[in-house]
Formats: structure tokens, C-alpha cells, sequence
């Protein structure tokens, strides 16, 4: 099921290994390693290419912060990219973690921007065994992306991919805002 949205945003229920745009973001942890949730099914669905760019990644520069983002292939995936950032732990707001997430979605923008490329789609970063309230992130989420999408051209659409009708009312509830 697809929502159109005006500002170059779309909402889409379902599977973000099966979504054919340019790149895809994956809610990493910060070894980069195979994970489970999102992380396992693109590491699953994209095969062994994405685990090793991973980990050349992970041998030059030793992981990623949270809140930082990098970019590989997108092995088997019909996606040719895939950006991996990493979500904050939720430990109540209180630690930083608006502004964290917020830069997953800015660090991921910004891979997009520089590597020109047309359209990416998101899941809900945080919101699975990171414990972010799925609300909340959905605020953030719609928040960054819009100031991003405002401010640059690239890249061209943005795709919110939400697996269950919970998360689906949060992100359109924000959109209608």
C-alpha cells in the first residue's frame, strides 16, 4: 500500500528489502556487523556483499557512532545502495538521543546528496530493541527530512517504509501536520 505525500515524500507499508529505489537505509548497530531487526533483513536479503564492505568499512575506521551514517552496495537488494546508520538507545530523552536520531536522518540525507542519488527509503530507526517511542521518532523523523528536502535537491524523493498500520497512523499523522 502507497500513500503519495506532496514534498517529495511518499509512505509505504511494508517490506524495505523489496523497495526499488536507489538506496536504502538500514538501522545499523555500531560494529556494522550482521544484526537482527531491519539490520538482519538487509544483511539477509542483500547477501554477503553488503557484510563485506561492512567490514572494510569497519577495518579502516572501526565502526559507527551513533548517529553517524556510511554507505555500501546493496548486494541482491533491489536498492543499489544501502546506508547504514545507527540509532540511539532510548534511555528516556534525556541523553541526547532527539538530537542523535536527528542526525541519522541528516548523515543519511547527506550520503544521498553527495553520492546523487534520486530516492532512498527509511524504516523507523530506534523505534525496534532500541526502545525509541515509535511517536516520537516518527516527529523526527518527518521533521529532518522535510527541513532536508526544503533546503537540497537530492535527493528527489524520500520514502518512508513503516512495517505495521501502528507506525503507518504515526507517520501519517505527522505528515498531515
Amino acid at each position: 500500500m502507497s500513500t503519495p505525500l506532496p514534498n517529495r515524500i511518499q509512505l509505504v507499508q511494508g517490506d524495505i528489502t523489496k523497495q526499488h529505489v536507489a538506496a536504502i537505509v538500514n538501522a545499523a548497530n555500531s560494529s556494522l556487523l550482521d544484526g537482527g531487526g531491519v539490520d538482519g533483513a538487509i544483511h539477509r536479503a542483500g547477501g554477503p556483499a553488503i557484510l563485506e564492505e561492512c567490514r572494510a568499512i569497519r577495518a579502516r575506521q572501526g565502526g559507527c557512532r551513533t548517529g553517524e551514517a556510511v554507505i555500501t552496495t546493496g548486494g541482491r537488494l533491489p536498492a543499489a545502495h544501502v546506508i547504514h546508520t545507527v540509532g540511539p538507545v532510548w534511555n528516556g530523552g534525556h541523553k541526547g538521543e532527539p538530537e542523535l536520531l536527528a542526525n541519522c536522518y541528516r548523515n543519511s540525507l547527506r550520503l544521498a546528496a553527495e553520492n546523487h542519488l534520486e530516492s532512498v527509503a527509511f524504516p523507523g530507526i530506534s523505534t525496534g530493541i532500541y526502545g525509541y517511542p515509535k511517536a516520537e521518532a516518527a516527529a523526527v523523523a518527518v521533521r529532518e527530512v522535510r527541513q532536508w528536502l526544503a533546503a537540497h535537491a537530492w535527493p528527489q524523493q524520500v520514502v518512508f517504509v513503516v512495517f505495521d498500520e501502528e507506525n503507518r497512523r504515526l507517520y501519517e499523522q505527522e505528515l498531515a501536520n
